[in-house]
């Protein structure tokens, strides 16, 4: 059959009707189903601050003359419980808790020694401080499983609280400033302990039931769209097709929230299996996110092959290839299904089921119906599938060309040598330092700013910036912002509870715990966001958990004012150190990811080298979508306004070669693998050399061009004037060269050079095929490795074939670009390239 498919003697009858389809397990009430996962964490919150409240307010006296930083104990709940999700946080918490102590109380025990308390002035206070943060942030987080932030951040409120409350104290002895490290401990201890008693009470809530939960729903919404991508594989007409793709994708965005909650739960499970050690192995969940991001991927690629199928019904595909299509889909479901039980493959049976395949497409346009088939079949074959791979990785594979071999094999060598060089080095980078000289400042200029405005509650500014800080960059405006609001509804819902509530405690207790309800959603808001709901919860607590502290109004004033010095010495800093905007920062990765796809395209015929290409690439994908929400966050003041929607459609098709560098990589391990014998494999990767060459070359100018264009940071006027400097001081000969460096024509990639590079690799592909079919020596190979054959090589034609259109949408997405930055101005991005080339060549 022309369409590369041939009957099936073990289908020749028709299989009965399938059944109608299961309830979508999304079928459930979803405002339901938020307000159980946000009230739970909620009312343990709630009971984590009042077990504080009960101990600071109600304990024996002799226990409450300790705790004499009851506002920092409901800090330290906030930090440990405020978003746990299961038992794993509060002990991960409590750990960094301590840790946190150990750098922040301890040291400053020390430094009381060394010093003179009485005569501590507010500018000493404040150098103690920037000395306490400067050791408290020097450290880098791998050098300790504990170093995390919430450590860091409970150091930093220690040594704000320590050294304020010593110079705020007149006529202190030093022997009553050498228990403030010990009260501000124990007050750290009594949040922490209280935040693992609310995750313990009345029931624990473990990461292994809820990743185990999880899993299972997300393996039923993974059947649930294999079901509707093959019906709309199948579909009959483009209406129906396209409300199909609508529910996947609305199945899809499940998918991807249900992985990162996973993703959140599984580092907790570490936390909670020496407790649980115990139990009988069944019963405790392993990391289960490799196998079903594993899952994952080959979904999206099922979404992405019948978006680009451009006829409705496939023409490749007729009604003898749909019950082999329905059977295997009803396979994969049961698989799946059965993961989600956690069935033995013992148990699963061998249920194999290939495709009747017998040649390959006849033209490009039949490729997505293929490579759809190739990602069902790598569902379906998962386990061996990784098998494959694996002895795949034994065997050395051998790239067409010495230079590939050189640019894919070199730098993984050098990264490895060089890898105990960047450990050891990790203190002393400049980004290090930046990080640590910003906290350091920060808190020096809060506190003494602080101290100036109130004595009394001048630790609020140091204590804002405390447990706020990062060691990386942040969209600092826009957090700042949201802190603000959040500190200002608080503390205004704080002054009306104690107003209703007088001075019976009882009832402010009670009219927090709406509040911390009503928090846990402004924290999962795009309004407020972690940031604003944090300050929103901590602002409440702090003036209805406490007693004895002055005016509730005077108070919230107070503190406001001290928020505001806080924040604006934040910003000062954040603007002093790291001048660089976001926008720069984002202009700078943008060409950092281009060039490494460019890199990733020397190494399509060498797997192992491109999978180390892809995992470098999307890091560098997922650090251009950060800067971008960071340039968008950020205020434009006297600056042009960022422009974020050229931006996204760059990352939008950055992100897309990534997906298709994995399944190159994907296609190529496995068309390795089941080309048995040197002859079969020599056959295959000299049919593919040429186009390969072919679409490098192609793919390279393109790059380059758009490497060059994105480098620029001046306008294009400033390039024309000094060219016209350089040419007017070059000879003939020189000129001659210039011609020559441009002479060449469109440097970018056109639609029909595609078109012919896919053509040829097509056709190609159909004499390999036919010689493995028609040859009686060792090339010749079964029907099943036959159609595994077909399935990689149209795979990988596919996937070329798309990574070079996403290349022609990053051009008009760079002209786009450079053209928002000059209007009113023609862009021609070959002109620009051979100006850039012929100033860099004068």
């Amino acid at each position: 059959m022309s369409s590369g498919i041939s009957p099936s003697p073990s289908n020749n009858t028709a299989p009965p009707p399938p059944p109608p389809p299961p309830p979508s397990p999304l079928s459930t009430n979803h405002g339901l189903s938020l307000w159980r996962s946000r009230l739970g964490p909620a009312l343990r919150t709630a009971l984590a601050c009042a077990l504080v409240g009960a101990a600071t307010v109600y304990g024996p006296a002799a226990a409450r003359r300790h705790l004499a930083f009851p506002a920092f104990s409901y800090v330290t709940t906030v930090l440990v419980a405020g978003d746990a999700r299961s038992l794993g946080d509060p002990l991960h918490g409590a750990a960094c808790a301590l840790y946190g102590t150990l750098l922040g109380a301890l040291p400053a025990v020390l430094a009381l020694l060394l010093i003179r308390p009485a005569a501590l002035s507010a500018l000493g206070a404040a150098l103690a401080v920037a000395l306490g943060a400067f050791v408290v942030a020097l450290p880098a987080e791998p050098a300790s499983p504990a170093s995390t932030l919430v450590a860091k951040r409970v150091a930093l409120g220690q040594i704000v609280i320590i050294y304020v409350a010593t110079f705020t104290e007149e006529d202190i002895t030093h022997g009553h400033a050498m228990l403030r490290p010990v009260h501000v401990a124990a007050s750290t201890a009594l949040g922490a302990a209280a935040s693992i008693l609310a995750l313990v009470l009345p029931y624990p809530k473990l990461a292994t039931s809820e990743v185990r939960e999880k899993s299972r729903l997300y393996t039923e919404i993974a059947t649930e769209r294999v079901r509707l991508l093959v019906e709309a594989f199948c579909a009959e007409n483009i209406s129906r097709m396209a409300s199909l793709i609508s529910q996947a994708r609305c199945f899809g965005a499940s998918s991807t929230k249900l992985l990162h909650n996973i993703k959140l739960h599984q580092g907790n499970l570490n936390w909670e299996r020496p407790p649980l050690k115990f139990l009988p192995s069944k019963y405790i969940v392993r990391n289960p996110l490799d196998r079903l991001q594993d899952i994952e991927m080959p979904l999206k690629g099922m979404e992405i092959a019948i978006i680009s199928t451009t006829s409705v019904p496939t023409k490749s595909f007729d009604q003898i290839l749909k019950p082999n299509l329905l059977t295997l889909r009803d396979q994969i479901s049961l698989r799946l299904l059965m993961q989600s039980h956690f069935t033995s493959k013992k148990e699963l049976g061998d249920r194999a089921l290939q495709l009747p395949l017998s040649a390959f497409p006849e033209s490009s346009k039949d490729l997505p119906s293929f490579f759809f088939l190739f990602c069902m079949n790598l569902l379906h074959n998962e386990p061996s599938n990784k098998q494959l791979l694996d002895s795949a990785k034994e065997k050395k594979v051998t790239p067409t060309t010495e230079q590939s071999e050189e640019s894919c094999t070199e730098e993984p060598q050098q990264r490895t040598q060089m890898k105990p060089k960047a450990t050891f080095s990790l203190n002393l980078t400049s980004e290090r330092l930046t990080a640590v000289l910003k906290c350091s400042l920060s808190l020096a200029l809060a506190v003494l700013f602080g101290v100036l405005f109130s004595r009394d509650n001048g630790y609020w500014s140091g204590l804002t910036v405390a447990i706020t800080m990062t060691p990386h960059r942040e969209s600092t405006f826009k957090l700042a912002n949201l802190r603000a609001q959040g500190t200002a509804l608080g503390s205004v819902y704080g002054v009306l509870g104690a107003i209703i509530s007088q001075n019976l405690m009882e009832l402010r207790f009670l009219t927090l715990l709406p509040w911390i309800i009503f928090t846990s959603f402004l924290r999962n808001s795009r309004m407020y966001a972690q940031a604003g709901g944090m300050a929103a919860i901590i602002s409440a607590l702090i003036i209805l958990g406490r007693r004895d502290y002055g005016s509730p109004t005077a108070f919230a004033i107070t503190r406001l004012t001290e928020t505001f010095i806080g924040f604006s010495c934040s910003i000062f800093v954040e603007v002093l150190v790291q001048p660089t905007r976001a926008s720069t920062l984002a202009r700078n990765q943008l060409h950092q990811s281009l060039k490494t796809v460019r890199e990733c395209k020397d190494c399509v015929l060498n797997p192992g080298a491109l999978k180390e290409k892809e995992r470098r690439l999307k890091g560098q994908v997922n650090k251009l979508k950060k800067y971008i929400n960071e340039a968008d966050a950020e205020p434009n003041l006297w600056f042009s306004p960022f422009p974020t929607a050229c931006y996204y459609k760059l990352y939008g098709s950055l992100n897309k070669i990534v997906e298709m560098v994995y399944f190159v990589t994907q296609s190529m391990e496995l068309l390795f693998e089941v080309s048995r014998g040197p002859a079969c494999e020599k056959l295959i990767q000299e049919s593919m050399s040429g186009d390969v060459e072919q679409f490098k070359k192609l793919v390279a100018s393109s790059l380059k061009c758009f490497e060059e264009v994105t480098q620029l940071r001046k306008p294009l006027t400033k390039l024309e004037k000094k060219l016209q400097r350089k040419c007017t001081s070059d000879d003939d000969i020189e000129l001659g060269k210039q011609q020559e460096i441009c002479g060449h024509g469109n440097i970018c990639a056109s639609e029909e050079e595609c078109d012919k590079i896919i053509t040829s690799f097509v056709n190609n592909a159909k004499e390999v095929i036919e010689k493995l079919d028609g040859d009686n020596n060792n090339n010749n190979i079964s029907g099943e490795l036959k159609s595994q054959v077909i399935l990689c090589m149209a795979s990988f034609g596919f996937c070329i074939k798309s990574w070079m259109k996403e290349v022609r949408e990053m051009e008009r997405g760079i002209l786009e670009l450079v053209q928002w930055e000059n209007p009113g101005k023609h862009i021609d991005l070959n002109e620009i390239y051979c100006e850039v080339k012929k100033i860099s060549t004068s």
